[in-house]
């Protein structure tokens, strides 16, 4: 597998992340907020570590959206830009899974589908380059 491809599948799984969290929140009446801002985290970390595979970097096996971030600082300055965004949308990967860890509103999960989107197309773009 050649590099561009490994890094073709890792925006693909962020891009379906994505999709299947903007269908929880469209699709289902009542929205499905906790599994969406499961997925916008998920989508998030998978958009860094494309970043990370295109900076030939092995991506660290953890889903700290902070950590990950960081490490693209380390080569990419303007990565500190979406530092917040990421800290917003870290606690998704825990708070979402357990029962009762903590309310979710629809408007949380407009505002992390809207994060995500960002980081997202933050990160494609550095690709792309």
């Amino acid at each position: 597998m050649t590099l561009q491809d490994l890094l073709n599948q890792w925006f693909e799984i962020a891009a379906d992340d994505l999709d299947v969290a903007n269908g929880c929140l469209e699709k289902y009446h009542p929205p499905k907020l906790a599994i969406a801002c499961y997925h916008f985290q998920q989508s998030a970390e998978k958009s860094l570590k494309g970043f990370l595979t295109y900076c030939d970097i092995e991506p660290p096996h953890i889903h700290n959206l902070d950590e990950l971030c960081k490490i693209c600082i380390e080569h990419d300055a303007s990565f500190a830009k979406i530092l917040e965004l990421c800290n917003d949308l870290n606690p998704y990967s825990v708070i979402t899974r357990y029962p009762k860890e903590k309310e979710i509103t629809e408007h949380m999960a407009i505002t992390a589908s809207q994060q995500a989107q960002k980081i997202y197309d933050f990160c494609l773009a550095k690709v792309a380059d």
